[in-house]
């Protein structure tokens, strides 16, 4: 359904999101975003995993310039810094 008939998206449960980190050992930006994923994730009782991409080629390939890197249910919603009000309203807290 959408806005344009008066109509909403009904939000997952924030509990049913997935909350990608995507990161690499020794960057000080990965670290200050897991802050922030860790702590969001906690209150809203999303899942959250965290992928190095250090030793995945393909996640290099993709992302190597913007990392850290959040997506959402697999979809990218940041990259360098995040933010944590905004990821709450993404996953509907």
């Amino acid at each position: 359904m959408d806005a344009m008939f008066g109509r909403t998206k009904k939000k997952a449960d924030p509990a049913s999101r997935t909350v990608t980190l995507i990161g690499k050992p020794g960057c000080h930006l990965c670290d200050d975003a897991r802050a922030v994923v860790e702590a969001v994730c906690a209150e809203t009782g999303a899942r959250w995993e965290e992928k190095d991409i250090s030793g995945d080629e393909e996640l290099h390939r993709a992302y190597w310039e913007q990392i850290p890197v959040v997506l959402v249910d697999g979809e990218q919603h940041t990259f360098w810094r995040v933010d944590a009000e905004r990821l709450r309203r993404e996953l509907g807290a």
